[in-house]
Protein backbone atom coordinates (compact mmCIF):
# COMPACT_ATOMS: atom_id res chain seq x y z
CA UNK A 1 0.00 0.00 0.00
CA UNK A 2 1.46 3.58 -0.80
CA UNK A 3 1.17 5.87 1.84
CA UNK A 4 1.57 9.86 1.65
CA UNK A 5 2.67 11.97 4.71
CA UNK A 6 1.05 15.69 4.58
CA UNK A 7 1.89 17.48 6.97
CA UNK A 8 -0.46 21.14 7.43
CA UNK A 9 0.92 24.48 8.19
CA UNK A 10 -0.70 27.12 8.64
CA UNK A 11 0.79 30.69 9.78
CA UNK A 12 -2.42 32.14 11.55
CA UNK A 13 -2.54 30.07 14.69
CA UNK A 14 -4.69 31.78 17.36
CA UNK A 15 -2.35 30.67 19.90
CA UNK A 16 1.10 31.27 18.31
CA UNK A 17 0.71 33.22 15.75
CA UNK A 18 3.98 32.44 13.09
CA UNK A 19 4.28 29.03 14.36
CA UNK A 20 6.06 27.25 11.78
CA UNK A 21 8.33 29.16 11.26
CA UNK A 22 9.54 29.75 15.09
CA UNK A 23 12.86 28.53 15.16
CA UNK A 24 15.10 26.42 18.47
CA UNK A 25 17.91 24.51 18.06
CA UNK A 26 18.79 20.84 17.79
CA UNK A 27 21.11 18.59 19.59
CA UNK A 28 23.75 19.81 16.71
CA UNK A 29 23.52 23.23 17.70
CA UNK A 30 21.99 24.49 14.74
CA UNK A 31 18.51 26.66 14.91
CA UNK A 32 15.93 25.20 12.64
CA UNK A 33 12.52 26.31 11.46
CA UNK A 34 9.42 24.28 13.65
CA UNK A 35 8.21 23.00 9.99
CA UNK A 36 11.35 21.84 8.69
CA UNK A 37 12.23 20.05 12.31
CA UNK A 38 8.72 18.20 11.57
CA UNK A 39 9.63 17.59 8.40
CA UNK A 40 12.50 15.90 9.08
CA UNK A 41 10.59 13.07 11.33
CA UNK A 42 8.50 12.65 8.30
CA UNK A 43 11.50 12.13 6.33
CA UNK A 44 12.67 9.30 8.78
CA UNK A 45 9.88 7.06 7.67
CA UNK A 46 10.92 4.62 5.11
CA UNK A 47 7.36 2.95 4.39
CA UNK A 48 6.41 6.65 3.24
CA UNK A 49 6.34 7.18 -0.37
CA UNK A 50 6.10 11.29 -0.50
CA UNK A 51 6.32 13.60 2.46
CA UNK A 52 4.45 16.97 1.24
CA UNK A 53 4.03 20.40 3.32
CA UNK A 54 0.56 21.61 2.79
CA UNK A 55 -0.01 24.89 3.34
CA UNK A 56 -2.14 28.23 2.12
CA UNK A 57 1.14 30.87 2.70
CA UNK A 58 3.51 31.87 0.77
CA UNK A 59 5.80 32.49 3.44
CA UNK A 60 5.97 28.84 4.52
CA UNK A 61 6.07 27.84 1.21
CA UNK A 62 9.03 29.37 0.72
CA UNK A 63 10.66 28.48 3.87
CA UNK A 64 10.32 24.95 2.87
CA UNK A 65 11.46 24.99 -0.44
CA UNK A 66 14.63 26.43 1.13
CA UNK A 67 15.17 23.36 2.67
CA UNK A 68 13.98 20.85 -0.21
CA UNK A 69 10.24 19.84 0.80
CA UNK A 70 7.75 19.16 -1.69
CA UNK A 71 5.01 22.06 -1.41
CA UNK A 72 0.96 21.19 -1.89
CA UNK A 73 -0.51 24.53 -2.08
CA UNK A 74 -4.09 24.45 -0.46
CA UNK A 75 -6.96 26.40 -0.41
CA UNK A 76 -6.94 29.30 2.64
CA UNK A 77 -10.86 28.02 3.68
CA UNK A 78 -9.22 24.72 5.59
CA UNK A 79 -10.21 25.17 8.72
CA UNK A 80 -8.17 22.34 10.26
CA UNK A 81 -5.09 20.03 9.36
CA UNK A 82 -7.58 16.97 8.42
CA UNK A 83 -9.72 19.68 5.72
CA UNK A 84 -6.09 20.40 4.69
CA UNK A 85 -4.72 17.56 3.97
CA UNK A 86 -7.82 16.26 2.12
CA UNK A 87 -7.98 19.50 -0.16
CA UNK A 88 -3.90 19.12 -0.91
CA UNK A 89 -4.90 15.18 -2.00
CA UNK A 90 -6.85 16.38 -4.58
CA UNK A 91 -3.90 18.49 -5.80
CA UNK A 92 -0.86 15.57 -5.84
CA UNK A 93 -0.78 13.25 -9.31
CA UNK A 94 -1.20 9.85 -7.56
CA UNK A 95 -3.86 9.25 -5.02
CA UNK A 96 -1.98 7.20 -2.33
CA UNK A 97 -3.21 4.12 -0.16
CA UNK A 98 -3.11 5.76 3.24
CA UNK A 99 -2.51 9.63 3.63
CA UNK A 100 -0.39 10.09 6.86
CA UNK A 101 -1.15 13.76 8.54
CA UNK A 102 1.78 14.62 10.76
CA UNK A 103 1.02 17.52 12.18
CA UNK A 104 3.44 20.60 11.90
CA UNK A 105 4.21 21.02 15.24
CA UNK A 106 4.85 17.44 16.42
CA UNK A 107 9.00 17.51 15.69
CA UNK A 108 9.68 15.23 18.60
CA UNK A 109 7.63 12.58 16.40
CA UNK A 110 9.33 9.15 16.77
CA UNK A 111 9.37 7.41 13.90
CA UNK A 112 7.84 3.87 15.29
CA UNK A 113 4.87 5.85 16.31
CA UNK A 114 4.24 6.56 12.62
CA UNK A 115 5.24 3.20 11.53
CA UNK A 116 3.27 1.42 14.01
CA UNK A 117 -0.14 3.79 12.37
CA UNK A 118 0.49 2.98 9.05
CA UNK A 119 1.17 -0.59 9.77
CA UNK A 120 -2.56 -0.30 11.96
CA UNK A 121 -4.09 0.71 8.79
CA UNK A 122 -2.10 -2.28 6.48
CA UNK A 123 -3.18 -5.22 8.67
CA UNK A 124 -7.07 -4.21 9.00
CA UNK A 125 -8.43 -3.19 5.66
CA UNK A 126 -11.70 -1.97 7.90
CA UNK A 127 -10.12 0.57 9.54
CA UNK A 128 -10.72 4.06 7.66
CA UNK A 129 -8.77 6.48 10.34
CA UNK A 130 -6.42 5.87 13.18
CA UNK A 131 -4.41 7.82 15.21
CA UNK A 132 -1.71 6.94 18.57
CA UNK A 133 -2.22 7.30 22.47
CA UNK A 134 0.56 6.88 24.61
CA UNK A 135 0.24 6.10 28.29
CA UNK A 136 1.10 9.26 30.76
CA UNK A 137 4.18 8.97 32.69
CA UNK A 138 4.37 11.32 36.01
CA UNK A 139 6.14 13.82 34.17
CA UNK A 140 3.65 14.45 31.02
CA UNK A 141 0.71 14.43 33.14
CA UNK A 142 2.04 16.69 35.48
CA UNK A 143 2.90 18.75 32.33
CA UNK A 144 -0.83 18.44 31.20
CA UNK A 145 -1.96 19.57 34.24
CA UNK A 146 0.34 22.80 34.92
CA UNK A 147 -1.15 24.24 31.25
CA UNK A 148 -4.68 23.96 32.43
CA UNK A 149 -4.05 24.91 35.63
CA UNK A 150 -2.45 28.29 33.96
CA UNK A 151 -5.39 28.51 31.50
CA UNK A 152 -3.09 27.10 28.65
CA UNK A 153 -4.23 25.10 26.00
CA UNK A 154 -1.90 21.95 26.04
CA UNK A 155 -2.13 18.75 25.20
CA UNK A 156 -4.78 16.48 24.10
CA UNK A 157 -6.20 13.22 26.16
CA UNK A 158 -8.09 9.84 24.87
CA UNK A 159 -10.82 7.48 25.99
CA UNK A 160 -11.20 4.29 24.24
CA UNK A 161 -13.18 1.18 24.82
CA UNK A 162 -11.61 -2.56 25.04
CA UNK A 163 -11.86 -2.11 20.85
CA UNK A 164 -9.39 0.87 20.93
CA UNK A 165 -12.27 2.47 19.23
CA UNK A 166 -12.03 6.63 20.39
CA UNK A 167 -15.08 7.21 22.88
CA UNK A 168 -13.61 10.83 23.19
CA UNK A 169 -10.60 13.37 22.71
CA UNK A 170 -10.77 16.10 24.91
CA UNK A 171 -8.48 19.66 26.17
CA UNK A 172 -8.85 18.61 29.47
CA UNK A 173 -7.36 16.06 31.34
CA UNK A 174 -9.39 12.60 30.94
CA UNK A 175 -10.38 10.27 32.83
CA UNK A 176 -11.19 12.73 36.27
CA UNK A 177 -9.35 11.21 39.45
CA UNK A 178 -7.14 8.20 39.37
CA UNK A 179 -7.40 6.25 36.34
CA UNK A 180 -4.70 6.13 33.56
CA UNK A 181 -4.62 9.12 31.39
CA UNK A 182 -3.31 8.56 27.63
CA UNK A 183 -1.86 11.32 25.64
CA UNK A 184 -3.48 12.06 21.96
CA UNK A 185 -0.43 11.68 19.89
CA UNK A 186 -1.91 14.51 17.03
CA UNK A 187 -1.09 12.43 14.14
CA UNK A 188 -3.51 11.06 11.82
CA UNK A 189 -3.79 8.07 9.08
CA UNK A 190 -6.95 8.23 6.75
CA UNK A 191 -8.07 6.07 4.04
CA UNK A 192 -8.39 8.62 1.03
CA UNK A 193 -12.57 7.87 1.04
CA UNK A 194 -12.27 8.82 4.51
CA UNK A 195 -10.78 12.37 3.75
CA UNK A 196 -13.59 12.46 1.45
CA UNK A 197 -16.14 12.16 3.66
CA UNK A 198 -15.13 14.23 6.36
CA UNK A 199 -14.96 17.44 4.09
CA UNK A 200 -19.01 16.60 3.06
CA UNK A 201 -19.73 16.86 7.58
CA UNK A 202 -20.41 19.97 8.80
CA UNK A 203 -18.00 20.98 11.52
CA UNK A 204 -19.56 19.52 15.13
CA UNK A 205 -20.34 21.03 18.24
CA UNK A 206 -18.07 19.24 20.29
CA UNK A 207 -15.41 19.77 17.63
CA UNK A 208 -16.11 23.55 17.90
CA UNK A 209 -15.86 23.35 21.21
CA UNK A 210 -12.73 21.49 22.17
CA UNK A 211 -11.01 22.82 18.76
CA UNK A 212 -9.99 19.21 17.94
CA UNK A 213 -10.69 18.13 14.63
CA UNK A 214 -11.15 14.51 15.50
CA UNK A 215 -13.92 14.43 17.24
CA UNK A 216 -15.88 15.45 13.69
CA UNK A 217 -15.47 11.50 13.16
CA UNK A 218 -16.71 10.63 16.08
CA UNK A 219 -19.90 13.26 16.31
CA UNK A 220 -20.81 11.20 12.72
CA UNK A 221 -20.61 8.17 13.98
CA UNK A 222 -17.53 6.68 12.12
CA UNK A 223 -15.06 5.42 14.13
CA UNK A 224 -11.45 6.85 15.06
CA UNK A 225 -9.01 3.82 15.91
CA UNK A 226 -6.51 4.46 18.97
CA UNK A 227 -3.02 2.71 18.08
CA UNK A 228 -1.79 2.34 21.46
CA UNK A 229 2.42 2.77 21.50
CA UNK A 230 5.34 3.08 23.44
CA UNK A 231 7.27 5.67 24.73
CA UNK A 232 10.50 3.17 24.76
CA UNK A 233 11.70 6.38 26.64
CA UNK A 234 11.74 9.11 24.27
CA UNK A 235 9.84 11.72 25.54
CA UNK A 236 7.02 13.39 23.67
CA UNK A 237 5.72 17.02 23.51
CA UNK A 238 3.87 19.28 20.34
CA UNK A 239 4.58 22.96 20.71
CA UNK A 240 1.92 24.41 21.23
CA UNK A 241 2.40 27.45 22.87
CA UNK A 242 5.65 29.54 23.16
CA UNK A 243 6.44 28.19 26.41
CA UNK A 244 6.60 25.04 24.86
CA UNK A 245 10.17 25.85 22.86
CA UNK A 246 12.48 25.98 25.19
CA UNK A 247 11.36 22.31 26.41
CA UNK A 248 11.10 21.22 23.34
CA UNK A 249 14.80 22.36 22.74
CA UNK A 250 16.22 20.14 26.10
CA UNK A 251 14.15 16.99 24.76
CA UNK A 252 15.81 17.15 21.28
CA UNK A 253 19.32 17.81 23.08
CA UNK A 254 18.86 14.88 25.20
CA UNK A 255 17.91 12.58 22.24
CA UNK A 256 20.99 13.76 20.50
CA UNK A 257 18.47 15.11 17.61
Amino acid sequence: MSVVIMIPARYDSTRFPGKPLSTFKGADGVSRTLIEHTWRAGNAVQEADAVYVATDDDRIAKTCRAFGAQIVMTSPECRNGTERCADALGNIAETPDIVVNLQGDAPLTPVWFLQNLIGALRRNPQLDAATPVLECDEATLARLRNDRSHGRVGGTTAVFDATKRALYFSKEVLPYGSGTTFHHVGVYAYRPAALSAYLSWPEGNLERSEGLEQLRFLENGRDMHCVEIESQGREFWEVNNPEDIPMVENMLEMMGE
